[in-house]
């Protein structure tokens, strides 16, 4: 599973699109596409949007819902926490000087 959720931070493109997820939950992806258009100057198809929120799906950083004729996706921070929690003790298991 940390392959996957590294793998998926790997990409610049992946990570302005977990940036605007960060800012605005629940956007499509004409949404997201426009906001990198705008705010990034990424001229990337809709086609290549999509592709790189599949990858984020699949490492689970994206949880995608559906209404209607239209998918809004949403950012999942649990494989952060988890890489988080792995590698880095909360401060009260810290040990004094």
């Amino acid at each position: 599973m940390p392959e996957d959720v590294f793998k998926a931070l790997a990409d610049p493109t992946r990570r302005r699109i977990l940036d605007e997820l960060a800012e605005r939950d629940g956007q499509s992806l004409f949404e997201i596409c426009a906001r990198l258009a705008t705010k990034h100057g990424l001229g990337l198809s809709r086609q290549a949007i999509s592709q790189h929120l599949a990858v984020l799906e699949a490492a689970e950083l994206v949880r995608s819902r559906r209404q209607g004729r239209y998918k809004f996706h949403d950012l999942n921070t649990a494989p952060l926490e988890r890489i988080v929690a792995r590698w880095l003790k909360p401060p009260e298991e810290e040990t004094g000087p």
